[in-house]
């Protein structure tokens, strides 16, 4: 059986464009539900780090190492540095650890 990549293209921007265009269409008043509003705030932030979580433990050569970096860049996050100063402490709590697992 033969599949035509066109008509899953298709299928894939008809799905992205209605899950874009349907709001603007349904929706016309502004939303004043503060549990709507809080929930679409906080859906980007939430989708991101549901996509960034599996690679910051996989990206290693072990589970473990990312485990130890996400725990020192929340501990870095949380005391107030940038990112750049967290990332730069991320890399280099994953090459230490590997050194030794």
């Amino acid at each position: 059986m033969q599949h035509n990549i066109y008509i899953y293209i298709l299928v894939m921007a008809l799905t992205s464009f209605v899950i874009r265009a349907l709001p603007f269409t349904l929706i016309r008043k502004p939303i004043k539900n503060r549990f709507i509003r809080s929930f679409l705030y906080y859906v980007p932030y939430v989708t991101l780090s549901v996509m960034t979580f599996p690679a910051i433990l996989y990206a290693t050569g072990s589970a473990v190492c990312g485990a130890l970096a996400l725990v020192a860049g929340i501990a870095a996050a949380w005391f107030g540095l940038g990112l750049f100063p967290v990332s730069a402490i991320c890399c280099v709590v994953v090459y230490v650890a590997q050194l030794f697992i």
